[in-house]
């Protein structure tokens, strides 16, 4: 399993539309990436003050399933939808199979 880590993080007048985000933007990500070995998604928001708004860990079966899924022609509308949800931009990394 390989995984794509994408964080939002936290700064003083930040919009995060948590409720768009686990009802349709992530929806979006399963049905687009599935074909290429994603497997699901843990979505994490903090309690309290902390440093990010929100992060989430996609799950893949390989880390060649994310090179397949971010290469694929539909990333674009993945990328498209984040302005619907949030003006952060996102720290993506991946971690370790």
């Amino acid at each position: 399993m390989a995984t794509l880590i994408v964080s939002y993080p936290a700064h003083e007048g930040a919009r995060f539309d948590a409720a768009y985000y686990t009802a349709t933007h992530i929806p979006l990500v399963e049905r687009l990436w599935t074909p290429h070995g994603f497997t699901g998604a843990e979505v994490l928001f903090p309690a309290g003050d902390q440093p990010w708004k929100a992060s989430v860990l996609l799950r893949f079966s390989s880390q060649a399933a994310i090179d397949a899924a971010l290469a694929s022609p539909d990333t674009p509308q993945v990328l498209a939808d984040v302005a619907n949800f949030t003006d952060i931009a996102p720290v993506i990394y991946r971690a370790a199979d």
